[in-house]
């Protein structure tokens, strides 16, 4: 898999439909979605998962959050675990999560992408400093809100915290039209905050 024609240094985001492939993750999805909706006074928006792929000095890195158990490849790149849910409930692997930063990997749903990839960025050290960041990922409880920022803690909170600590300019990046990315405001909020001071890192790989 590859994203836009490459150029050495660049950063392409994928907006993927939430639980593409997935049928239940999807209908959980669109339950929140409803509940959300109607608590706000709003239609149902479709809901994304975010991704980045990170082309640097030649190489291509997919850098995404994801349940632990949805791969099995033993090389696909893990530098940060968390738990979803609850922080107990993470001793199990049906319930934790997992930062990659994969060298050469895949995006699983990269054929349903939405108005995907979208270049994001040609600078170096955007892009450097993107594959640096990653392992400095707060480890926060998914599907939580413990850094007290309105906002769910997830796999959008990843890619949005990335994005702003490696200095580009959100206010354009948008998910696609009727389109919305629930965590994507919580990194945000916590890269205002700074990084994190030391990363959490389980089994690196590059």
């Amino acid at each position: 898999m590859a994203g836009l024609a490459s150029t050495r240094d660049a950063v392409d985001l994928y907006w993927l439909p939430l639980g593409a492939g997935d049928h239940v993750v999807k209908r959980f999805g669109r339950i929140y979605e409803t509940v959300i909706a109607t608590r706000e006074h709003r239609g149902a928006c479709d809901l994304y998962h975010a991704a980045l792929e990170v082309y640097l000095d030649g190489d291509r890195y997919v850098i995404e959050s994801a349940p632990v158990w949805d791969r099995t490849e033993p090389d696909r790149g893990v530098i940060v675990e968390g738990p979803v849910g609850l922080v107990w409930l993470g001793r199990s692997k049906w319930f934790r999560y997992e930062v990659r930063r994969w060298r050469n990997g895949i995006i699983p749903d990269a054929a349903q992408a939405v108005d995907s990839p979208r270049r994001v960025s040609t600078d170096r050290s955007q892009a450097q400093r993107i594959f640096d960041l990653a392992p400095s990922f707060p480890p926060c409880t998914w599907g939580r809100d413990e850094q007290r920022t309105g906002d769910m803690w997830n796999s959008n909170s990843l890619i949005a915290w990335l994005l702003a600590l490696s200095g580009h300019d959100l206010e354009p990046i948008r998910p696609p039209v009727r389109g919305r990315a629930p965590g994507w405001y919580a990194g945000i909020i916590a890269a205002e905050r700074g990084p994190a001071p030391r990363p959490v890192t389980v089994g690196i790989s590059s």
